[in-house]
């Protein structure tokens, strides 16, 4: 029988090979943590391509050895971290590790704009983050750094594509997984023309890029060299699946446009499915959702519950050994930590903007926490943390309803902070909705296993696999008090503070240069 799906979920943290059946149970997991990401160079971070398909093919090996067969998967999706590159040359080997996403070099030699480019640009008020985009694009500084690596890459594949090759040993992607600075259309959802200006933004040839297919199209089929790494029989079915945080909304049963999308991950996002192309803000596309042919908007934090592993890192210790103690998570104990510290925090707030943006925040952004007193102690730093998030997050709902002119009614919520009862509290309480949490946390997998689903004709479309695979544990309902005293705190104080904060923050940046 031919009843299982398979993902491979590429995170920062780990990867892991997860098996579902079509009523979208878990039935079987491995995972393995990476704590070998390189960092050559102060804000480098970097990782052998290889040894992430190592470690998801041992991860399926792993699978099979605890007694679940190989011979029922039907199919294989991959879903990854997103905006990280690897190039490859013509025998698909890597020529240099992979360029993480969270990698901070930047270019400062630009290839050049036509007049007629740098003219729109500069009328649309959005030449700053054209700049910003070319700074940032990896494939811009191998251009000045290493032009002879540049010269030699066949492909430049996200890591999506890389397993893609390893599995299948063709050069080719999902379009769901186009998060990167790339030359991709994310209105047309394929690869820019060839007149268009990422062509000249970007230091790369048309014949450098992979293949591309829809959502559940067929990207190939398991190789035999794939079916030696894994264990998984040749021939098996590779669908297009998505990037992690577009199978996460999808994974967690947000499909309409009136349900939005929370993820408390390494990033945390708000993210809405849309049949049509809406840009959150003017020239910051909406990527490509998990579902073909829609759209997903999204609002960042980059360094989201990041901040949750800092706290856990710089303040946690007694949580942590408690933790190995009575053999639970860390995080599990942080919400007895706070469950005395009530909403608002006495007043203590945190600006979640730890990490630098394009436009909203700037890229002179740092993040902040006001409001002190001797009264507060570490566990109101905690809660502060996680009000912040929700607060910014909330800003984000505002923008995406604004330009998308819908209403939210509802939310769902992913990622490892979905976890924490304390933490979706005070979200449906900052939000004054309701917050779902989905009957399992691996949504990300979930997705990617639901588009395998309805690619392979498992489930005949969408709707009916996200009626069929997704559901809800648990329900947080706003609390009046709780909620009151968050929408004074989120309009009066949170609102405010980074316009406020900016002047400093750019005098911070002028005096240290960082």
């Amino acid at each position: 029988m031919k009843d299982l799906l398979l993902s491979l979920d590429l995170g920062t943290q780990s990867v892991r090979a997860l098996l579902y059946d079509l009523r979208g149970h878990l039935v079987g997991r491995a995972q393995q943590v990476f704590t070998d990401y390189q960092r050559p160079e102060p804000g480098w971070m970097t990782h052998d391509a290889d040894g992430f398909w190592q470690a998801a093919a041992a991860c399926c090996r792993r699978l099979w050895a605890e007694g679940h067969e190989a011979n029922r998967v039907a199919g294989v999706a991959v879903t990854t971290q997103r905006g990280s590159l690897v190039p490859v040359d013509a025998q698909g080997r890597a020529l240099s590790p992979a360029v993480i996403w969270l990698d901070q070099r930047r270019a400062t030699q630009l290839p050049p704009l036509a007049p007629w480019w740098r003219a729109a640009f500069r009328l649309a008020g959005v030449r700053g983050t054209m700049d910003a985009l070319q700074r940032d694009a990896e494939v811009n500084w191998w251009a000045q750094h290493e032009p002879a690596l540049l010269a030699r890459t066949h492909r430049f594949l996200l890591l999506s594509g890389f397993l893609h090759l390893r599995l299948t040993g063709e050069f080719a992607d999902s379009i769901g997984s186009q998060v990167a600075y790339l030359p991709f259309d994310y209105r047309r959802h394929a690869w820019a023309r060839s007149w268009d200006w990422h062509w000249q933004a970007l230091a790369l040839r048309p014949d450098q890029v992979p293949t591309l297919h829809p959502v559940g199209a067929p990207i190939g089929t398991v190789t035999a060299a794939a079916a030696q790494a894994t264990g998984l029989p040749a021939g098996t079915p590779v669908l297009a699946g998505a990037a992690d945080k577009a199978c996460e909304v999808l994974g967690a049963g947000a499909l309409a446009p009136e349900v939005g999308a929370i993820s408390y991950g390494t990033t945390a996002t708000i993210n809405l499915t849309l049949p049509r192309y809406v840009e959150p803000e003017p020239f910051v596309p909406a990527y490509p959702a998990a579902v073909a042919g829609h759209f997903s908007a999204e609002v960042q934090i980059t360094r989201g519950f990041w901040l949750v592993s800092w706290f856990k890192e710089q303040f946690g210790h007694p949580e942590r050994e408690a933790a190995q103690t009575l053999g639970v998570a860390p995080e599990a104990l942080f919400d007895e930590l706070i469950a005395d510290v009530p909403p608002g925090s006495l007043g203590l707030t945190l600006l979640p903007t730890w990490g630098p943006g394009i436009r909203t925040p700037g890229p002179e952004a740092r993040g902040a926490v006001v409001g002190f007193t001797e009264q507060h102690t570490r566990a109101h730093l905690y809660r502060a943390i996680l009000e912040g998030l929700a607060y910014g997050l909330r800003a984000g709902r505002e923008r995406l309803e604004r330009r998308a002119g819908v209403t939210l009614n509802q939310l769902r919520a992913s990622g490892g902070g979905a976890q924490s009862n304390a933490a979706l509290q005070l979200t449906a309480d900052v939000f004054r909705l309701p917050v779902a949490r989905p009957h399992t946390h691996e949504t990300s997998g979930l997705g990617a296993a639901m588009d395998a689903a309805v690619g392979l004709g498992l489930h005949p479309d969408m709707p009916t696999a996200v009626a069929e695979m997704t559901r809800v544990t648990r329900w947080f309902e706003p609390q009046p008090q709780a909620a009151d005293t968050y929408e004074r705190l989120y309009r009066e104080v949170y609102r405010p503070l980074y316009g406020r904060l900016k002047p400093t923050f750019l005098r911070l940046r002028e005096i240290t240069g960082r």
